[in-house]
């Protein structure tokens, strides 16, 4: 066994980035099965929206917890023990889904979430942590593109395997996948070394949140940058649709197509932070960027000029995701080793309590100013985080 767990960075970075997308593929998977629960099984909108809300609420409760947890136990008991309670909660979702009892289903659908929130900071500290800081951008840039692809994995197998009406199907293969991961991750995880508890002038344990607001600035500029992120993302295509007019499939390629390379732009932001030897430099500047092309995205729909549309809107939507990385690894980097999982559950935390407010209240501005002045206005979250990032020295 120990001979398998050899610490290759690269292979650290496929298994921890693997799990990761493993566990979005399965909490991603009750969104997917929506349109089932409402055509077969009539439940309102509002009702099978709820229910498929259920992972999402399992991780928030929990990012914090398995951060912590890990910070005392170590990244691969954790990993695997998140892994195999996401497993357990897909296992108990299929099962509930041949009953009519939601509210058993929900609450398994939470379990998922609960279990595959684990792999947030467990998968990010082993990136940290078997990555020299000159090589840490490009693998955090990498490691973030696992959330987008597991969503993506499951909407194709998500939709073809309900098409027959049967719930339990992509449950039971998203929860294999996830069982592979957790294998996985037991043979091949090893965790980094840590350095020494450093000791602040009192002679406690050093924490980075004590007397130093940098983590928590760090935090409230990832809430703000997520503002254009899940507007884009969540309004994007019925804008496109709805407003512009434009055939569904056009629009749907837009908007793949942003979602693609706003997953390259992940990891060449982080190439750039590499060169630098900065990760808050360049996250200064993402935000900076995103406040003109989001305005341009407005002019460019008011005008309703088709290419413009496109192509301000793909830069707006590869910009907004561009941060995520960068904050990502500064707050590791910062915390250090022994508080890293907790900060980075509390940076996830605040992203997730952010994205949550996004769709009700820009789905309220829209209604009452218009996609274009909407837009326009989200501009001001990107406006309103540059002050707060800190400075640094690189």
């Amino acid at each position: 066994m120990s001979s398998l767990r050899t610490p290759r960075p690269w292979l650290m970075l496929a298994v921890g980035g693997g799990s990761q997308a493993a566990a979005a593929l399965l909490i991603s998977a009750p969104a997917y099965l929506i349109p089932l629960l409402h055509t077969e099984r009539g439940l309102t909108l509002a009702e099978a929206g709820l229910i498929a809300t259920a992972p999402n609420v399992g991780v928030l409760l929990t990012l914090i917890l398995w951060g912590a947890a890990t910070d005392r136990w170590g990244e691969r008991v954790i990993l695997v023990t998140g892994l195999a309670v996401a497993v357990a909660g897909a296992i108990a979702s299929a099962a509930a889904a041949s009953t009519d009892d939601y509210v058993v289903l929900a609450l398994a659908f939470a379990l998922c979430g609960i279990g595959g929130a684990a792999t947030s900071a467990t998968s990010g500290r082993v990136v940290i942590g078997w990555f020299p800081a000159e090589r840490r951008g490009l693998a955090m840039g990498l490691r973030q593109t696992s959330l987008p692809l597991g969503m993506a994995a499951g909407a194709l197998i998500v939709p073809a395997l309900s098409s027959g009406g049967d719930l339990a199907a992509p449950l039971i293969a998203s929860g294999a996948v996830v069982a592979v991961a957790a294998l996985a991750s037991a043979l091949f995880i090893v965790n980094p070394s840590r350095p020494a508890r450093a000791l602040d002038t009192e002679g406690r344990p050093a924490n980075p949140y004590r007397g130093d607001a940098t983590l928590a600035r760090i935090h409230l500029v990832s809430a703000l940058l997520v503002v254009p992120q899940y507007a884009l993302a969540t309004f994007g295509l019925v804008w496109l649709i709805a407003d512009q007019q434009w055939d569904p499939l056009a629009a749907g390629i837009v908007v793949a197509l942003a979602q693609l390379l706003g997953a390259g732009g992940r990891v060449a932001i982080g190439v750039l932070s590499d060169r630098l030897g900065s990760r808050l430099r360049p996250l200064r500047w993402v935000a900076l960027a995103g406040i003109p092309l989001l305005l341009l995205t407005a002019v460019a729909g008011e005008l309703r000029w088709a290419p413009a549309v496109a192509v301000f809107y793909i830069l707006a939507s590869c910009v907004s995701v561009a941060d995520n990385g960068l904050a990502f690894t500064a707050v590791a980097e910062i915390a250090g080793a022994h508080w890293s999982g907790r900060a980075l559950g509390a940076q996830n935390t605040g992203q997730y309590i952010a994205s949550a407010i996004v769709a009700p209240a820009v789905g309220a501005l829209i209604a009452v100013t218009g996609y274009s002045a909407a837009f326009a206005l989200i501009a001001l979250a990107p406006a309103l985080a540059i002050p707060l990032v800190p400075r640094d020295s690189g």
